[in-house]
Order: C-alpha cells, then sequence, then structure tokens
C-alpha cells in the first residue's frame, strides 16, 4: 500500500499545484479588482446626490445580502439560460472570468462598506485645515486622509481578505478546476486514480500555508503604520 501512496504522491501534488495556480490568480485578480471599486462605490454611497446614493446602497444591499454562491451561478447562466447567448463559453477562460466578475462585485460592496467606515472616522477638521492650506478636496483625501484610513480599516479589511482565500473554492460550483476541485478529483477518478481521499486533506494545507504567510504579511504592514495611532 505505501509502494502505492509513494507512486501517486508525485501525480497528485502537481495536479493540486496546478489547482492552487488558478486559486492563488483569483484571489489576486479579485484583490486588484475588488479593491479600487469598491473605494469607488463608497464615494457614491456617501454622495450628496439622493438617487446615486439610494441606487448604490441598494445594490450593497442586495450584494451583501445573498449568497456569493449564488451570485456566481446567476452570472456564469444568467446570460445562455434567459437571452440564450453563453457570453462565457464553456471553457475553463470563460468560467475564470465570470467567476472573476462575481468576485470583484461580492467584495467590491463588502469593501465599500469598509472604506465609508474609514472615511466617515476621520476628523472633519483635517478638511477645513486642508482647504485653509489651499489643497483640493481630492488632495486632502489622497495626501492626508487616505494613510489614516488605511490604518483604521486594515484589520477588517485583513479579515476580508483572509476570507477571499477561502471563499475561492466556491468558484467550483461552476466547474472552474481550483485546489479542492483537483483534490476532489482523485475521489472520482483523475490520472488513473480514483477513489482516494487523502489528496483531499492535502489541499487543506495548501490554504493554511497561503493564509498564515497572508497572516504574517498584514500583521507586519498594520505595525508599519502604528505611526498613526
Amino acid at each position: 500500500m505505501m509502494d502505492r501512496y509513494i507512486e501517486q504522491f508525485p501525480v497528485v501534488i502537481n495536479a493540486l499545484n496546478i489547482g492552487f495556480l488558478q486559486t492563488l490568480k483569483l484571489f489576486l485578480v479579485t484583490l486588484i479588482g475588488a479593491l479600487p471599486l469598491g473605494l469607488i462605490i463608497s464615494f457614491g454611497s456617501r454622495s450628496k446626490f439622493i438617487p446615486l446614493k439610494l441606487l448604490v446602497r441598494f445594490i450593497i444591499w442586495v450584494v451583501r445580502g445573498t449568497p456569493l454562491m449564488i451570485q456566481l451561478l446567476i452570472i456564469y447562466y444568467f446570460p445562455g439560460l434567459v437571452f440564450h447567448n453563453n457570453i462565457w463559453g464553456g471553457q475553463e477562460t470563460g468560467r475564470f472570468i465570470a467567476t472573476s466578475v462575481a468576485f470583484i462585485v461580492n467584495y467590491s460592496c463588502y469593501f465599500s462598506e469598509i472604506f465609508r467606515g474609514g472615511i466617515a472616522g476621520i476628523p472633519k477638521g483635517q478638511d477645513e485645515a486642508g482647504l485653509v492650506l489651499g489643497l483640493t478636496k481630492s488632495e486632502i483625501f489622497f495626501k492626508v486622509k487616505l494613510l489614516q484610513m488605511v490604518k483604521s480599516i486594515l484589520p477588517p479589511i485583513s479579515n476580508e481578505i483572509l476570507t477571499l482565500v477561502k471563499d475561492t473554492s466556491l468558484a467550483r460550483i461552476i466547474a472552474l478546476q481550483e485546489v479542492i476541485w483537483a483534490g476532489q478529483a482523485f475521489m472520482k477518478g483523475s490520472q488513473g486514480i480514483s477513489g482516494e481521499i487523502w489528496p483531499l486533506f492535502f489541499t487543506a494545507i495548501y490554504y493554511l500555508i497561503f493564509n498564515g504567510i497572508l497572516t504574517v504579511l498584514l500583521g507586519k504592514l498594520e505595525k508599519k503604520l502604528e505611526y498613526f495611532k
């Protein structure tokens, strides 16, 4: 039996590595898209133009109030089933794009609420002082308030980032071949291996290591911002 496991191990690890690269790519694309979009949405939710503010707040309420899995299924299947036009296609690239759109929209709404709270927590006196010094509102935000906001929102943002790592596993619902998909495939039959559950346990190790690295990096970033206390 041990010989069988030794023979299977490199095959399994190679498949898990390929799956984890897909997981990592989805994680990075989501962060790159959701963080700036979340900041833009937070401006809309604080807008003085009431119709825009209400519309943005409604969208945030819907996205945050429904499961990410449902959003993923709707975004991927809705065009094909309702309009008979599968804009994503049936290939892995199309699944990845659809998944990325769903994740970016979902996480940008969560990030926007964190940004909104961070902006609201900065004393208004800083705006007044900046205007007296001749700074524009955009200069006040980016040169004075932004780093302070980052310091205050870093803990909740970090929590969402760690949650994102685990949420990437939801992509398998539309058959995106991320790391858990790769591990589970050996239960059903993949590359001549079937009926094996141990590869699935190894997927947890990938998540633990990745989350551990992120926790350390985010902790170091938080320490660097200590001077804003």
